[in-house]
């Protein structure tokens, strides 16, 4: 089968408390936790989903890079074709050790069904594709780095048979407070812009 070329149509990385999109700063905050620098995006953003402060910091990292990237491209009014392909190294373990910590203490016993909803690492995926009412194909990988021939030819592979039209594609890494989203949207439609860029590079920048 002769692929068809494919083509990276932005891009966002979240660290270190700024927002980076398409190469440029679009916001930075002084250094605090990512609590704080979650809820500072997401009104600075003016972004409209009272949820958002419901999920836990995995889904909020990515749910932050989502709605930058989709949200000029994605329509509710229409279904919206655009597959999920994320990763990262500590799949759902932050959530994980809160929970564990709700349970952990017989005399302080208190398991909260809010912070076990979060104890797997796609429900992040869940949460953006209710957010832009996408039904398409998607997945969550676990690497110790970002596996980007892997993610690159998994994302080509989507596009090429026709199981999706856009490929949100990328790595989401949240643990104790260290965290870094790289996202990037991917298609088949031409873009001169990132010509010379592959995911390595722009992940790596």
């Amino acid at each position: 089968m002769t692929q068809n070329k494919t083509n990276i149509q932005s891009y966002i990385t979240i660290q270190n408390n700024e927002i980076v999109l398409n190469g440029t700063s679009v916001f930075k905050t002084e250094p605090t936790d990512f609590a704080d620098f979650s809820k500072q995006a997401y009104r600075n953003f003016e972004m409209q989903y009272p949820k958002f402060f419901k999920m836990d910091a995995l889904s909020k990292l990515a749910f932050l890079g989502s709605e930058l990237l989709l949200s000029p491209i994605s329509s509710t009014e229409e279904e919206n074709n655009i597959a999920l392909v994320l990763a990262n190294k500590s799949s759902s373990l932050d959530t994980d050790v809160k929970y564990q910590e709700s349970i952990s203490d017989k005399e302080n016993y208190f398991p909260s069904p809010a912070v076990f909803v979060y104890t797997l690492p796609n429900i992040c995926l869940g949460e953006i594709s209710i957010r832009h009412q996408l039904k398409s194909e998607n997945s969550f990988f676990i690497f110790d780095t970002f596996n980007t021939e892997f993610m690159s030819n998994y994302s080509n592979i989507l596009l090429n048979t026709n199981k999706a039209d856009i490929v949100l594609c990328g790595w989401v890494e949240f643990f104790n407070d260290n965290y870094k989203a790289f996202l990037c949207t991917i298609s088949k439609e031409e873009n001169t812009k990132y010509t010379n860029e592959t995911i390595n590079t722009l992940y790596n920048k």
